[in-house]
């Protein structure tokens, strides 16, 4: 009888650590790839932004989940100012189908900008043509190109490019908190 009871209740123990494993908290990491297209030259807060096969690190207990939420900052890039897209999600579907409400953020995400040196040597081009005419029509010199290269290259170095998410990139997101649990 003593027998009985005590591999049952290394049963319950072995059951209440496993539910307690299965369960997504804070500080859970979750890895994915997002479903869609997004760019701080186009994407706009409050955007709906949807990642698949969803995974956790606690255990592989999330397995081909789906994360839902939203672009909840965009700057489009302009002179002096870079590029900026975040995400929040707030939604986690299991691949079991338990559904959690969460609040997270992004801790790692692969992200695509463009390098700028074309458009720096094109502005010290252009730069150096535009004051080199200058230079010569206005004051019959020749500096005129080496300090319209000059703010050329400045003017381009300046300009800042968009960051581009592309659909099918990796993105790892960390719940901050977990509200609620529902089963299906």
């Amino acid at each position: 009888m003593q027998f009985r009871t005590a591999a049952a209740l290394t049963g319950l123990m072995l059951a209440a650590t496993l539910v307690a494993r299965a369960q997504v908290s804070q500080g859970t990491l979750l890895d994915g790839t997002i479903d869609g297209d997004y760019s701080s030259n186009h994407a706009y807060a409050g955007q709906a932004v949807t990642v698949s096969n969803v995974t956790s690190d606690s255990g592989g207990y999330v397995r081909n989940g789906r994360l839902y939420g939203y672009v909840s900052e965009v700057q489009k890039a302009s002179q002096g100012r870079p590029g900026k897209i975040a995400f929040r999600f707030t939604k986690l579907v299991a691949g079991n189908g338990t559904v959690y409400a969460i609040d997270s953020h992004v801790t790692q995400m692969k992200a695509i900008t463009k390098n700028n040196a074309a458009k720096e040597a094109g502005g010290a081009l252009a730069g150096m043509l535009v004051g080199n005419a200058i230079g010569k029509t206005l004051f019959g010199g020749s500096a005129g190109g080496a300090i319209g290269a000059a703010g050329g290259f400045l003017l381009a170095k300046n300009n800042r490019q968009d960051i581009d998410v592309p659909a099918g990139s990796y993105i790892q997101v960390e719940v901050t908190s977990v509200t609620r649990r529902q089963s299906r």
